[in-house]
């Protein structure tokens, strides 16, 4: 289920798999070969998620850390309800099917305002990174920008609740309906949940227009006001975040796209949400007709702007650096129509629970720049949990 709030720069259709009839659990040894034929090889849409590790491997960096989740899970459905532009829309070829599906939805519509509790405030959190630890992982990227391994680098603390009493779905829920984004998404993998809250589009195609929006350079406030947008994009430091990702971005995209096609918009733009100012800018391109769009996305995966770049060598850093595996954090929620259509989110602010453990992980991280103050960073990485962190101890 991939649920999008109106009023953003990426809003999106909501769109709801209904009855799974066919998936692909991506390991070490799926290829982008075997990932075409299940997307293209039969109708439909695709949904699910591709993991930051998946990432890694494409870009040949080896992990030793233990990792539980699949690195990746695609799914097609028996039918899909979308809404988009205040229509909503059935797709299946069982005509039955559509209609209980109406049926159930009209009934749903009468008791929309009705809230489900989550279950008691979580446990104290645990955290992989705590403020000493991430705050001397930001010297150490320090030195490496300085030493030239790297000029940007996003680097991330892992937080964990034992909850056992938790329920997942009516937290999602709750998170959807208290703190609206572009990209909320409820996936089910095996024994896992996952609650992906995210602001950033990763890569979205329609009919070959290629547009991915980076998100780099965050204020948080308490009450907006005019002077917030001007002090977030006067800011040297958070303008060359952006800048530098932006540039990144291109060269990503460029090529799987027509020569001369990519091009850049509405540079430092901004938006809020969460109590965030979020600056970004949209990257476009043309696909190539001899492209599809998981050419595209493969080639450019994972995000630069939660790699940093350049995009290998920071890798290899954060693998050096960060003590846990990200998974499905900075991977990407996709959904995939056809050669040439195509949305997908980048997963930060993004969750997963385990039905058996009842262990829930969020995490959150901030970019490195050679003016970056650990303090600061430290302070920013917990903002962009608070959502999270406001469901329990700290």
């Amino acid at each position: 289920m991939i649920l999008s709030a109106d009023g953003y720069p990426a809003q999106t259709r909501s769109v709801v798999g209904v009855y799974p009839i066919t998936e692909l659990i991506i390991t070490e040894t799926t290829t982008p070969e075997q990932l075409k034929g299940f997307c293209f090889d039969s109708p439909g849409p695709t949904l699910g998620f591709i993991s930051y590790t998946y990432g890694m491997k494409l870009r040949g960096i080896a992990s030793s850390k233990p990792y539980d989740f699949p690195l990746g899970h695609l799914k097609k459905y028996k039918a899909i309800v979308s809404f988009e532009n205040e229509k909503l829309t059935f797709s299946s070829s069982h005509q039955t099917l559509i209609d209980t599906l109406s049926e159930m939805l009209g009934n749903m519509s009468a008791h929309s305002d009705t809230q489900i509790d989550y279950g008691p405030t979580l446990s104290r959190m645990k955290k992989s990174l705590d403020k000493n630890g991430y705050e001397d992982g930001v010297r150490r990227t320090l030195e490496y920008i300085r030493s030239g391994h790297t000029y940007q680098l996003n680097l991330s603390t892992r937080l964990s609740w034992h909850c056992p009493e938790l329920n997942p779905l009516a937290l999602f829920t709750t998170l959807c309906r208290e703190h609206p984004a572009p990209f909320y998404a409820w996936l089910i993998s095996g024994q896992k949940r996952i609650l992906s809250t995210s602001p950033e589009r990763f890569l979205a195609v329609r009919d070959g227009h290629v547009l991915s929006q980076p998100i780099k350079g965050t204020l948080r406030f308490d009450v907006l006001t005019p002077d917030a947008h001007r002090q977030l994009t006067d800011s040297p430091k958070e303008s060359a975040e952006l800048s530098m990702i932006v540039d990144l971005v291109r060269n990503d995209i460029s090529a799987n796209c027509d020569y001369g096609s990519v091009h850049v918009k509405n540079h430092k733009s901004v938006f809020a949400v969460d109590n965030l100012l979020q600056m970004y800018a949209d990257v476009h391109g043309t696909l190539r007709t001899d492209k599809d769009c998981l050419d595209l996305f493969l080639d450019a995966f994972p995000g630069g702007s939660i790699t940093g770049c350049p995009k290998k060598s920071s890798m290899e850093i954060i693998e050096r650096l960060e003590p846990h595996s990200r998974g499905i954090y900075c991977g990407s929620i996709v959904i995939i129509e056809d050669e040439r259509n195509m949305d997908s989110s980048i997963a930060i602010r993004t969750a997963t629970f385990d039905m058996k453990t009842h262990v829930l992980d969020s995490y959150a991280g901030s970019g490195i720049v050679v003016d970056s103050d650990p303090v600061r960073e430290y302070q920013e990485t917990m903002a962009k949990a608070e959502k999270f962190l406001a469901l329990g101890e700290s």
